[in-house]
């Protein structure tokens, strides 16, 4: 089974589905993202991108919600807190401090930009 994402013209996810191979692999059974975007349009229309659960294809699995970044050629949740950094190489946003990893529990609090211990 493959999984694809509909995107609208913001490039933000709108839905994503689940594709059985032979609907988007040749007659040798190899997969082919344009046939299963091909396969999509033909049943719904709009505009398709291929994922994956183990962030094999475009770094993450889209979910609705998330954005394509074409120029990452990614899927990208949303932006948790304002001050948080994408991160280009894994198309995730982190803190601007590293939560502590001494084992207790944290939080971030965007008025202090920082995390706190719950």
């Amino acid at each position: 089974m493959a999984h694809f994402a509909e995107i609208d013209q913001n490039n933000t996810v709108l839905r994503v589905i689940v594709v059985e191979n032979k609907d988007c692999s040749t007659p040798d059974g190899t997969e082919v993202e344009s046939i299963g975007v091909a396969f999509c349009q033909r049943l719904f229309g709009g505009n398709w991108k291929q994922t994956s659960y183990n962030g094999n294809i475009r770094k993450n699995y889209a979910g609705i919600g998330y954005t394509y970044d074409a120029d990452m050629d990614a899927f990208v949740p949303p932006k948790p807190f304002a001050s948080w950094v994408l991160n280009s190489g894994t198309a995730q946003w982190e803190a601007p401090t590293q939560m502590p990893d001494d084992g207790k529990m944290y939080s971030w609090d965007e008025a202090t930009t920082s995390w706190i211990e719950v």
